[in-house]
């Protein structure tokens, strides 16, 4: 079987630091790129396949180097599902913190749910996000980490 190789893009500025060390994990242990971008200095281990990109504040502009950056076949971890859009539609993969992948027969309804709720935020009927994340996200987007990689 012929290995694919891709390479690991982190919406960084928002992602958790348990999520980040489960990364760091597996870029060091199977070897894969692994690109960090934030808005904000990021700590990461010192290694060959972890880097990190410092962008510009500003909306969006961590995203927007993401989208530049991202090929057929890489894995974007990001929460944000504008991001996660832009990637499929470039053939990436996208996968929340939670562990659930974005895909083709299911963001445009993640888009359309986020753009409501943005509303009712926004008119001041609910305050606040989701909650925060638990060891059973963390467990299930290190599974679901796993499960992508090893098809690959």
């Amino acid at each position: 079987m012929r290995r694919i190789i891709i390479k690991i893009l982190v919406d960084a500025d928002a992602c958790p630091n348990t999520i980040k060390e489960i990364l760091f994990r597996v870029a060091l242990r199977l070897k894969i790129s692994t690109t960090l971008v934030a808005n904000k200095v990021i700590n990461i281990p010192k290694s060959k396949y972890i880097n990190f990109i410092l962008v510009g504040q500003g909306f969006d502009v961590a995203d927007q180097q993401i989208v530049l950056m991202v090929e057929t076949g890489d894995l974007v971890i990001t929460a944000d599902i504008p991001l996660a859009a832009a990637v499929i539609e470039k053939h990436g993969y996208a996968l929340n913190p939670r562990g659930e992948f974005y895909t083709q027969d299911n963001i445009r309804q993640k888009l359309s749910i986020r753009n409501f709720m943005t509303e009712v935020r926004d008119s001041g009927q609910i305050t606040g996000g989701p909650p925060p994340l638990n060891k059973t996200d963390n467990i299930k987007f290190a599974n679901a980490l796993d499960q992508f990689l090893a098809k690959r």
